[in-house]
């Protein structure tokens, strides 16, 4: 095993996070220092930051409805943040993200090896949301949110045509969209172009894992099938 997925796999952080420790030269293995991509064998004596290290036997992966106003960081100096709302007591760490003013359906495990991992947008998998915006739905509203919007990455500051999606209208305010990318804020953005502003976006699923009932602010643990997904995606990889 690679040693930045050996300490992602411990729980304590993210591979990316690991990479740059062991850049650092805060990782050693069996007393010298480690280097990106170097490979670990079971019987190695790993320590970050002069302490020794013993990947997680078994992971916890669970789906969170998450509320308005939390936000999706594991820095918790930040007020409102996901980990203390949640308050679970392995080390946790969310798959992907959710706008703060947004709701719905948030993935989050201890498995470090799979964060930000899953659902990069070369990816493509499906993540659906239900949208209620300020006015009436247009057909040609529908028919050009579907082929593709122009919008402005300030992060870049450059344009971007997202992907062609699916979309659907519900009733005259509100519709139902499946996207394959997660640009930041990515569906406020496209309505934004169109003269549409959201009022309320809830995401309702992830690849097959689903919402359904769970009430808003509560979580649950992911059912060994959707695990399983989960864990079968990162093989393909």
């Amino acid at each position: 095993m690679r040693i930045n997925n050996y300490i992602s796999s411990s729980g304590l952080c993210s591979r990316r996070q690991a990479d740059e420790w062991i850049e650092q030269g805060k990782v050693k293995i069996n007393g010298t220092l480690a280097t990106i991509g170097i490979e670990v064998n079971p019987d190695d004596r790993v320590e970050v930051n002069g302490k020794l290290l013993k990947p997680e036997k078994k992971h916890v992966y669970i789906a969170l409805n998450k509320p308005p106003g939390i936000t999706c960081t594991t820095e918790q100096h930040i007020k409102g943040n996901i980990i203390d709302f949640i308050n679970h007591p392995k080390r946790i760490f969310p798959i992907g993200r959710l706008d703060k003013e947004s709701e719905g359906l948030i993935l989050l495990t201890s498995d470090g090896s799979i964060v930000n991992e899953i659902l990069t947008d070369k990816n493509q998998y499906e993540k659906e949301y239900i949208v209620t915006v300020d006015k009436a739905i247009t057909p040609s509203f529908l028919e050009a949110m579907s082929s593709g919007v122009r919008i402005y990455n300030p992060v870049k500051k450059e344009y971007t045509v997202t992907l062609p999606c699916e979309i659907s209208k519900l009733n005259s305010m509100i519709f139902k969209i499946v996207l394959t990318q997660g640009l930041n804020r990515q569906i406020r953005r496209m309505c934004d172009v169109f003269g549409y502003e959201v009022v309320k976006l809830k995401r309702t699923r992830i690849m097959n894992i689903e919402l359904k009932d769970l009430p808003i602010g509560m979580w649950r643990d992911l059912t060994p099938k959707e695990v399983k997904s989960i864990l079968d995606t990162k093989k393909e990889r």
